[in-house]
């Protein structure tokens, strides 16, 4: 223990159990001097009333004193928040047995801090982990005699929670003025310059906080807090639900102050949601690369959703001020960029060793989930191979589920890549990725080049008007969406050659702005017709780049997302 940390208590009393017919029914508290009965002949009586009073309120409880532990039974028999208990009086508890019987049980956080204030720090950040719920004070007789210091502390810490101040901070009217206030969750994805970037050429007044690599940490509610009061945004986004906890507790914040989140989805929700509960809430709405995955979103039971498709920031995304350099290293007249899939296809295989029949349905699980319609790999299952749907559910928990899920998904991924792009092998493209592309082609020998991984930002932007054909090839977590690839390329002023996607044709006009293939054997004929035809390929990336400055950046975009939060909220 640090030498400034506060000293545990000294307890000037030995608490000795009464138990009639092996049931506990008082304890004594024996004192130099005196000797007290610590619980009353009613008090476990009034310990499970005021906690069901709490549960029919739903408050969350903060039981000052574990007590004989019928409160806590009472509550979580009857509800199903969880509790917080303030109880440092050792001798008390072990004889009363109370904490170790619900010592392990997740629903229960258990507070011995060694003083006063840093008991009411804890139940502060106990309380604000789970977003600030209303919470009622259940206070044993005999706690408030043994530390009256540590009941005061936390009741009036719990008090200030629930004060006005919290509603005057947070309870200001919102898109109260023509230009809104963002305040955006901040994390190393790739969407979050672009988001700010979009708000601050939209005049929009945007700040961000950092929400760090996890959901819901401690930390990050502490500086979500602090902007907010200070900044007053209108409404927060986010991107894939960084920042939300799995419990609820920041949804639940969001609506004490009131303010809504806009969450946009640019991968699988089913993929980041997997069943976690408490996520939905009337503030949030969410909006989604993915046309097709609205239904399901509703399903899930946000009730507002939105088709939000990706975009470019044009500003970036940009033709070359001059002429490419023919001796480049990365000039070719064919290239892909994108990732084999070979190493999250391992990873997620590697979470079920444990299941070596399950595993040996995989190939033929991507196999079909790359040729069929279905848009998650759940989905496939449950209609299309029953056998392998039922021990899906037999798996132990959502996390080795969701494994299984991800490993069909990026082993179809995988192997719907090798075939499209091993039809580039009579072209001498270049492949631009991770190294597992040497082993996925390796059959071909040099008859391709390969360059690692280049930096999104730094790189593609010079990277797209060096190819003649920038060839996209989708992942399978998005059957109906188009990818960042077919708004980037058509911005630089370069051609791109993509698969099929049902939501392409709403975003470009097919044979004239874009050029598709709709299956693998009709790669090589379109490879070699567009090589040969250059007018026509630089004409179809004029029109592609027209309409992508007429529609299709994120400029467009948040001003989108900002009317519609406008339309709901305001």
């Amino acid at each position: 223990m640090p030498a400034d940390a506060p000293a545990r208590p000294v307890f000037p009393y030995a608490a000795v159990p009464a138990y009639d017919q092996g049931r506990l029914t008082g304890v004594s508290l024996v004192f130099p001097d005196k000797t007290l009965q610590a619980f009353g002949k009613n008090s476990g009586e009034r310990e499970t009333r005021a906690a069901r009073d709490a549960a029919a309120s739903g408050k969350t409880p903060v039981f000052l004193g574990a007590g004989l532990g019928q409160g806590i039974a009472a509550f979580l028999e009857a509800s199903d928040l969880p509790v917080a208990v303030v109880d440092r009086q050792e001798p008390l508890l072990a004889a009363t047995g109370v904490r170790g019987r619900y010592q392990a049980d997740p629903r229960v956080a258990w507070i011995d801090a060694p003083s006063p204030e840093l008991a009411a720090k804890a139940v502060a950040a106990w309380l604000r982990s789970r977003g600030f719920p209303e919470a009622a004070i259940i206070a044993d007789p005999i706690q408030l005699r043994l530390d009256p210091e540590v009941c005061r502390a936390v009741s009036q810490r719990v008090e200030a929670l629930h004060s006005p101040l919290f509603r005057e901070a947070f309870g200001y009217a919102k898109f109260a003025a023509a230009a809104p206030r963002v305040l955006l969750l901040r994390s190393d994805y790739f969407l979050c310059r672009e988001i700010q970037a979009a708000c601050e050429r939209l005049g929009f007044a945007v700040m961000s906080v950092d929400a760090g690599s996890g959901r819901g940490q401690t930390g990050f509610i502490e500086r979500f807090l602090e902007a907010a009061r200070e900044f007053k945004p209108d409404f927060v986004i986010t991107v894939n639900h960084l920042g939300l906890d799995r419990e609820g507790g920041f949804t639940a914040l969001l609506e004490r102050m009131r303010l809504p989140l806009a969450s946009w989805f640019v991968d699988s929700p089913r993929l980041i949601l997997h069943d976690y509960a408490g996520l939905v809430s009337p503030f949030v709405a969410i909006f989604t690369w993915d046309k097709g995955a609205v239904p399901a979103l509703r399903e899930f039971g946000f009730e507002h959703v939105s088709f939000l498709p990706l975009a470019t920031d044009e500003t970036r995304f940009a033709p070359p001020a001059r002429a490419v350099d023919a001796d480049h290293p990365w000039r070719s007249r064919v290239s892909f960029v994108g990732e084999s899939m070979l190493r999250p296809a391992a990873e997620n295989a590697a979470l079920l060793v444990e299941y070596p029949k399950l595993l040996g349905r995989v190939g033929e699980l991507a196999k079909a989930f790359a040729a069929r319609p279905e848009r998650e790999a759940r989905e496939l299952m449950r209609a299309r191979h029953p056998e392998a749907y039922a021990e899906y559910l037999a798996l132990p928990d959502e996390e080795t589920r969701l494994a299984l899920e991800l490993l069909v998904t990026w082993e179809a991924t995988r192997l719907y890549r090798f075939e499209r792009v091993s039809r580039l092998i009579l072209f001498s493209p270049l492949i631009v990725g991770d190294a597992g592309w040497k082993k996925s082609l390796a059959a071909f020998g040099r008859a391709w080049r390969w360059h690692g991984p280049i930096d999104y930002y730094r790189d593609l932007p010079g990277f797209y008007p060096r190819s003649d054909i920038n060839f996209n090839c989708t992942s399978m977590q998005m059957k109906g969406a188009v990818n960042q690839r077919v708004f980037d390329v058509p911005a630089c002023g370069a051609f791109v050659l993509t698969d099929e996607r049902e939501q392409l044709a709403e975003l470009f006009e097919i044979g004239k702005e874009v050029i598709v293939y709709q299956g693998p054997e009709e790669i090589e004929d379109l490879v070699r017709y567009y090589l040969s035809h250059e007018s026509e390929r630089t004409a179809v990336a004029q029109a592609g780049r027209a309409r992508v400055l007429a529609e299709h950046t994120y400029v467009h975009r948040l001003r989108a997302m900002a009317e519609a939060m406008r339309a709901i909220y305001s």
